[in-house]
């Protein structure tokens, strides 16, 4: 099975837990929805460049770098034809952390049956301002554990209190990570703060998009 890689790279983790740690990252092509604010459009498009890797190529590309981090990103990485052989590679070595950026819309369930060294999941749940909220599988909530994260990226202030509501409603905080990043350049973090001051929402994150600032905003491979 050959999977359709548009980059690889070495760089530090711009968010969630691990954020500032070195990671690998695999970025795959093509994706099943068309957020707002997207900012990985190009790797969506029908004519993106892309190379064919097997997994155990995957694999050789970690190892030989010697990073244990390893992201799985995109697009969306669920999608590929064969995606379970890969993960079940990656899994078998003890050594690496797998992360999978998942945008909130596959059935996550099949992926964790993956007994050892389990892939952790950021679900990324889509809020009004990204037009694709309708594609949101809240049963995928079930199946997250303290290993993995839900993060909701907010641009306005109707998106915060949706997903306040969210939040409360799946009590997420007593599951899983919560995180909340703003669209960049759509909304101030201070707006975010004072909400959650406001709201008292305990054990929940804001997280900034670290290569964003470290890097230009639009700088590929980061």
């Amino acid at each position: 099975m050959k999977f359709k890689v548009v980059e690889k790279f070495i760089s530090i983790n711009g968010e969630g837990k691990l954020s500032g740690q070195l990671a690998i990252f695999i970025r795959f092509a093509g994706c099943n929805l068309d957020c707002s604010y997207c900012d990985t459009r190009w790797a969506n498009e029908k004519d993106v460049e892309y190379e064919w890797m097997t997994a155990d190529q995957i694999y050789e590309y970690i190892k030989v770098n010697g990073v244990r981090n390893v992201t799985l990103t995109g697009g969306e990485p669920l999608l590929q034809k064969g995606i379970m052989e890969l993960l079940t590679v990656l899994s078998l070595d003890p050594e690496l952390v797998i992360e999978i950026e998942t945008n909130g819309s596959i059935e996550l369930g099949p992926f964790t049956k993956i007994e050892k060294n389990r892939p952790r999941f950021t679900m990324d749940y889509k809020l009004g301002s990204s037009q694709m909220e309708s594609k949101m599988l809240t049963s995928n909530f079930k199946y997250l554990g303290a290993l993995d994260t839900v993060k909701f990226v907010v641009g306005n202030i109707d998106d915060l209190k949706r997903a306040k509501h969210i939040i409360d409603q799946y009590q997420l905080v007593d599951k899983t990570s919560v995180y909340i990043s703003p669209v960049f350049g759509e909304i101030e973090m201070v707006q975010i703060v004072e909400f959650m001051k406001e709201n008292k929402m305990n054990g929940v994150t804001l997280q900034v998009q670290l290569h964003k600032i470290i890097w230009d905003p639009e700088k590929k491979g980061v």
